[in-house]
């Protein structure tokens, strides 16, 4: 298993750009726990937290696509870079200005957010020209995705640490010049520089014409709603039991079991169209939801926890074939930046209806909304398998400075058997 990605790893900039892009991301992974910390540190309400983090995310999702578009049309260096500063700026704003002026407070928000560099849609467009061959992409589609498990998990701990050492303040300061850097680093490499998207058709709707991506999407939101809501239960959960340690058990076992099923997935070559996978493994990421809301002792709850978490990194990296495969050509950036904002958008829908679950229903309707979500998500997929579906054709070596509409296919897609 670790060979493989050894293999990835060891190919002429694989690491630093995997590495640049994480430390890029950094800001947009951990802002919003960075602004409620800010907001509490300065005396304002939860709910004003609440909201100026809301007010980052909506503003996140909105730029994503919009920048992706951007890289298509101008290339990584002329984008990434520039909205990087544009959005540490933000940041640096509001801890500046602090609470004093609630109106500047949440328009550096909107400026932090709203340019995001689109460095994980990026980085995905890349590596196909820096891998060379399909099984090497799948492979690294996986590692992507285990990777974004351990930043989500380690990241907020930095923020914590910065906070205890320093101020909420200097964490913000921190995260963000840490998020420039990293964003150079990723534009200064060869292959972000001499990428090229491919000549794509003029349409407003851009990566969103594909009747296929946009399935995907919707499948994704659900996804993303399933995930926002267990962040919320999970809470809940912690609350009924006494000890807020549970709360952080439970996430720890969600992204330990991502970290596994991300591990074990991209180990392996897979045959077969990735759509039809993909069906199989959202249902098993859905019936994995499900036992939760059971709600039992804390030890079984952490097993579940991890149980749900199993199938998470899987879908995930089967998704980026699926992208790859429907997004029209020449839009390959921005129609990774979609998958990242409706997902995003499910996750924060997800966060607002499971509150008045708890509410109305207890612990227990809160993770139903999870498990609804999951469900959601599989009925998606099922019900539009023929739009999904995708002609099978031979398996060409990716080699082109983008991911080709149909060149992504997977190890034994062409012959039926695992290569």
């Amino acid at each position: 298993m670790a060979a493989g990605y050894l293999d990835i790893l060891r190919a002429k900039h694989a690491a630093r750009l995997l590495a640049g892009t994480l430390l890029g991301r950094l800001p947009s992974g951990t802002g919003h726990i960075a602004i409620v910390l800010f907001t509490r540190a300065e005396g304002g309400s939860y709910t004003l937290a609440g909201a100026l983090a809301a007010v980052y995310g909506l503003s996140t999702a909105v730029g994503q696509p919009l920048l992706g578009r951007a890289v298509d049309l101008y290339g990584q260096p002329r984008v990434q870079l520039p909205a990087s500063v544009v959005s540490a700026l933000g940041m640096v704003l509001l801890a500046a200005v602090g609470l004093g002026s609630l109106p500047l407070a949440y328009g550096a928000v909107v400026v932090a957010g709203l340019f995001t560099p689109p460095l994980e849609g990026g980085l995905r467009a890349l590596w196909p020209s820096v891998l060379g061959g399909e099984d090497r992409v799948h492979r690294a589609y996986a590692m992507d995705a285990v990777a974004q498990e351990v930043m989500f998990t380690l990241g907020p701990l930095l923020v914590t640490v910065l906070v205890s050492l320093w101020s909420p303040a200097a964490a913000l300061l921190v995260i963000n010049v840490l998020g420039v850097l990293g964003a150079l680093s990723v534009v200064l490499s060869e292959p972000s520089r001499t990428w090229r998207s491919a000549p794509r058709e003029a349409h407003w709707l851009g990566a969103l014409r594909s009747p296929g991506l946009l399935v995907l999407l919707g499948s994704f939101f659900f996804v993303g709603l399933a995930l926002g809501s267990i962040t919320v239960a999970g809470v809940a959960y912690a609350d009924d039991h006494g000890r807020e340690s549970v709360y952080g058990w439970l996430m720890a076992a969600l992204g330990l079991g991502a970290l596994i099923g991300g591990a074990v997935y991209g180990a392996r070559q897979w045959a077969g169209a990735p759509e039809r996978r993909l069906r199989v493994i959202v249902a098993l990421l859905a019936l994995g939801y499900l036992p939760l809301m059971l709600t039992p002792g804390v030890v079984a709850m952490t097993a579940l926890a991890a149980l749900a978490g199993v199938f998470l990194a899987p879908a995930i990296a089967c998704s980026f074939i699926v992208v790859d495969r429907h997004a029209p050509r020449g839009t390959v950036t921005e129609a990774f930046s979609w998958l990242v904002t409706t997902f995003g958008v499910g996750a924060a829908v997800g966060t607002a209806v499971a509150g008045p679950a708890v509410e109305l229903g207890g612990t227990a309707w809160s993770f139903a909304v999870a498990a609804a979500g999951g469900v959601a998500a599989l009925l998606v997929l099922l019900t539009t398998g023929r739009v999904l579906a995708v002609p099978g054709r031979t398996a060409v070596a990716v080699r082109g400075s983008e991911n080709d509409r149909n060149g992504a296919v997977e190890p034994g897609f062409s012959s039926g058997h695992q290569a």
